[in-house]
């Protein structure tokens, strides 16, 4: 892909305030989710690089930084002339107390000065897209970019947010890609080798990400890890013998829907020891999902997905799900784990929770023992010149101070401590925010200018608030405890249906614009809709 880039200038702050129940596509469920503002932030900025076009945007809270990972990424000097082009580049949030937009890059090389004299920045110019990025390539990936000088390439792109496995660490699975930029076959122009584990840290000198050996999954398995990750107790059933160790809950996208795997965090890298989610037994069992399975009964959750994310909301008690779809329309969409509807008959996920208590981000497991709500529409962002945007993500570790899970701290610190910073001051005080997750800072990538195969891409922010949760509590199964469930309440506040509002970024853009199907709506969809072969 080759993108051109122009400076970036922080554009217009717009807020929609706006309230509506969110109204099921599917089955007209109402719900108690309410949308209260969306404010637009426009693109994010770099004033540390000359120009910078890229895609992708997802973040991991690691040692107290805000670290943001990007594919593709191509750096261009004031004339248009490229200064550096790699599949993967990483930043800090610099200003998160004070501009939520802002990031410095990691790896800003000065490369000369333009026809006025002004000095030039760009990321990585020290590398080539052969040689490296941010995550590194392993020596036979080298050799295979050396051999075909350009023609063809290996590329890494993160894909998803990074899932934290403590304080200081996290890791990610990312697909590599074999990019062939003029194949006779255009069918043939990614494909899919496998999925590469990365564990990502943060010292003061900057993000490093590091590669934990060759292909964990080959690209003729389901990428697990694809769409994004999660760290659990053990489960209720866990025959571990390392009372210490937790389980990682990996979802993938396929072409019909998301399909989970799970793991012992001690045996990440050994795909061996995975086991498999069963839609129709509600067990884990040792036979992996086909990767093109389209049958409804032998998948975790049918649908489409493209990007988005799975993450603990405390501000509702539960899991929330947000995502774009496959569709070009540039829609956020969201679920909820229904703690009302148990799979199953379960002893210990029962109606209201674990033991009827409700759920905390350590309960990973309900994942697979209560039902997903109905997909509904969360945020319909503003396309960009493409026709469309991609690459829509949930960053939940901004205005939460509950990000991490409390077992993911040192035994010695106290429970009164086991908070992180709250990032996002600048926008909204924690005081004034009124509970943590009540607001969220969303993602996308939009392309500013240009045409299908030459164009400028920018990621794109705006910050979501849910109104107050409507007080219905239900008496759960246990006589004991009441706990907060999803509830029908047609009430003036919540009857407007989700397609009767139409919310939109504010970009000046023209009205005119056509979808178009290329390699950019191929990142945002590759891992979920391509039968991947391993090529080694």
């Amino acid at each position: 892909m080759h993108t051109r880039s122009c400076q970036r200038v922080l554009g217009f702050v717009v807020v929609f305030s706006i309230v509506f129940t969110l109204l099921s596509t599917v089955c007209e469920a109402w719900t108690p989710i309410v949308i209260k503002n969306v404010t637009v932030l426009g693109p994010q900025l770099s004033p540390d690089v000359t120009n910078v076009s890229r895609d992708g945007g997802y973040s991991v809270l690691v040692n107290g930084y805000i670290v943001w990972l990007y594919d593709d990424t191509e750096c261009l000097g004031s004339d248009g002339d490229q200064l550096s082009f790699v599949s993967n580049t990483a930043a800090i949030a610099s200003q998160t107390g004070t501009n939520l937009s802002t990031v410095q890059n990691f790896g800003v090389v000065e490369v000369g000065k333009d026809k006025s004299g002004k000095k030039q920045y760009a990321i990585l110019a020290d590398s080539t897209v052969g040689t490296g990025g941010w995550i590194p390539f392993l020596q036979d990936e080298l050799e295979y970019n050396k051999a075909k000088d350009g023609k063809e390439r290996v590329a890494i792109w993160p894909g998803t947010s990074p899932t934290p496995i403590s304080l200081t660490q996290a890791f990610i699975f990312a697909p590599l890609v074999y990019v062939d930029s003029k194949p006779q076959d255009p069918s043939t122009e990614y494909q899919a080798r496998g999925m590469a584990l990365i564990t990502v840290t943060a010292p003061k000198s900057g993000p490093v990400a590091t590669r934990q050996g060759d292909l964990v999954i080959s690209g003729t398995q389901v990428p697990f890890g694809g769409f994004t990750a999660l760290l659990g107790s053990p489960s209720s059933e866990s025959n571990n013998i390392d009372p210490n160790d937790r389980d990682v809950y990996l979802l993938a996208m396929t072409q019909g829907g998301l399909q989970m795997a799970r793991v012992c965090l001690n045996n990440i890298a050994d795909f061996s020891k995975y086991t498999f989610f069963d839609p129709q037994s509600l067990n884990f069992t040792s036979t992996a999902p086909s990767l093109n399975t389209t049958d409804e009964k032998e998948i975790y959750l049918a649908g489409t997905f493209s990007s988005g994310g799975v993450f603990y909301s405390p501000y509702f008690s539960t899991f929330l799900m947000i995502y774009f779809d496959k569709m070009a329309d540039s829609t956020f969409f969201i679920r909820y784990l229904d703690l009302s509807n148990p799979l199953g008959n379960d002893q210990i996920w029962i109606i209201g929770g674990k033991h009827g208590a409700g759920i905390q981000p350590e309960d990973v497991e309900s994942l697979v023992k209560y039902a997903w709500s109905a997909e509904q529409k969360l945020y319909t962002s503003r396309p960009g010149k493409g026709g469309f945007n991609y690459a829509g993500m949930p960053h939940p570790e901004y205005f939460n101070r509950q990000y991490f899970a409390q077992s993911l701290y040192p035994d010695s610190t106290p429970s009164s401590k086991r908070v992180n910073d709250w990032y996002g001051g600048g926008f909204v005080g924690e005081a004034d925010a009124q509970g943590d997750g009540r607001y969220l800072l969303l993602s996308w990538t939009s392309q500013a200018q240009g045409g299908q195969d030459n164009g400028i891409y920018q990621i794109q922010l705006a910050v979501l608030e849910f109104d107050d949760i409507p007080s219905v509590p239900i008496a759960s199964a246990s006589p004991s405890s009441s706990v907060w469930q999803p509830s029908p309440q047609k009430t003036p506040a919540n009857m407007i249906p989700s397609g009767g509002k139409t919310v939109e970024s504010f970009l000046n853009y023209d009205q005119d614009e056509k979808y178009y199907f290329g390699r950019i709506l191929f990142t945002a969809i590759f891992i979920g809709s391509v039968a991947g072969r391993a090529l080694f």
